[in-house]
């Protein structure tokens, strides 16, 4: 049975000690410890060493990063290109230390693999290290920084490569926790409680969705013995017909409710294109929410509320969020196509029906304000919050 494949990240010299001792702990704890210095990792005789520790990555389940005083040997061109940085600077909102790619180690490039492949990585920031890192947040915008001597930093020239590192990691959408240690045994405790936390949260997670996946079971399966016992209890076929169809296309309908068309003429008169019910709703303009500036991904994605995937921008510059997937979308129009393909006097009787019902919480949410002033807004916001970080470190 395989264990847990535990890559252990950091400079190898000073942190000898602390990566022995470490190797003993996840050994002890029934899992395999993947580190460098004790040959865990294949090395490609056909790469350098410093791709080989990159592509191993890849294999581990969990990375432990451990940050010291050294920053390590810089990479090599040849496993810079092993990660996709367009990817990793959608990661965090800190992307620093991604500009100058040349200033990255060994040990972060690493990290960054393990960012990208969304493996989890813990990471442990010594306690001198994390004293200096706030010292250099307080004044790396000040004309002193170039005098300011950082003591836990071994070689002075490295210490902003660290710290903005330290930087990315701790601003990520998600997987930001960093913790400190002064100790081998600070870096175990936490380690300890963390894979068990997690383990337990991993146990209950599995019973709820056993469980929701059994009530939706049940769920589905009365409504289809109603359905079926509905459509046997209607007599002719037209009017089958119609019980189908409202069962089909209330998700259609309720989505042209939420767009504001109430005139029942133009859903039941003549035929219209998906392209004609998006302008008689005074659509011009959709957005995919891929499109939009980084930042403000960032923040969508990081608030509590359902993040938009599509923008529908109306005529008054107002604009609906639509908060599910472009193929839901694309299915609607597909949906409209086969409804605008019924007869008149069907379609009058399926609007009639479930105009009567009340209609559901959909994905579509329109928004009292121009895109431009929203998107402008949440930006500056982005913006202010990032100050507020800055000031409080």
């Amino acid at each position: 049975m395989a264990g847990l494949r535990v890559f252990v990240s950091s400079t190898c010299y000073d942190l000898s000690v602390i990566r022995s001792q470490l190797r003993i702990f996840i050994q002890n704890l029934g899992h395999e410890p993947l580190m460098s210095d004790y040959s865990d990792l294949l090395y490609d005789p056909r790469l350098h060493t410093h791709t080989s520790c990159v592509d191993e990555v890849a294999n581990a389940d969990v990375v432990v990063l451990i940050v010291g005083s050294r920053f390590g040997g810089k990479t090599v061109p040849e496993a810079l290109a092993k990660l996709d940085f367009d990817v990793l600077k959608n990661e965090s909102k800190s992307t620093k230390t991604l500009v100058k790619k040349d200033n990255l180690s060994v040990t972060q490039l690493e990290i960054l693999k393990a960012v990208e492949s969304g493996i989890p990585v813990f990471t442990f920031v010594d306690s001198a290290v994390w004293h200096d890192h706030s010292l250099y947040e307080k004044n790396k915008d000040k004309s002193i920084i170039n005098e300011i001597s950082f003591p836990s930093i071994e070689k002075p020239e490295t210490a902003s490569f660290i710290f903005e590192f330290i930087n990315f990691l701790r601003h990520r959408a998600r997987g930001n926790s960093v913790f400190t240690f002064s100790k081998l045994q600070d870096i175990e405790d936490t380690l300890r409680r963390q894979w068990s936390s997690l383990f337990q949260k991993l146990i209950q997670e599995q019973r709820t969705k056993a469980f929701e996946a059994k009530r939706l079971d049940n769920l589905t399966e009365q409504f289809e013995d109603l359905k079926t016992a509905i459509l046997t209890s209607i007599g002719t076929t037209n009017e089958r017909d119609v019980a189908r169809g409202v069962v089909r296309y209330r998700r259609l309908l309720d989505f042209v409710k939420s767009l504001g068309i109430k005139d029942h003429n133009f859903l039941i008169k003549g035929q219209h294109l998906w392209d004609g019910l998006l302008q008689y709703a005074e659509i011009e303009k959709i957005i995919d929410a891929a499109e939009l500036p980084d930042e403000f991904l960032y923040r969508r994605r990081n608030m509590n509320s359902p993040r938009a995937r599509m923008y529908l921008i109306k005529r008054d510059g107002t604009f609906f969020e639509l908060r599910t997937s472009t193929d839901f979308f694309h299915s609607l129009s597909l949906e409209w196509e086969a409804f605008m393909e019924l007869p008149e006097d069907t379609r009058e009787i399926i609007v009639d029906a479930l105009s009567e019902m009340r209609p559901t919480m959909g994905p579509l949410r329109y928004i009292r304000e121009p895109f431009e002033f929203y998107l402008h807004e949440s930006l500056m916001k982005d913006i202010e919050d990032s100050d507020i970080d800055v000031d409080n470190s």
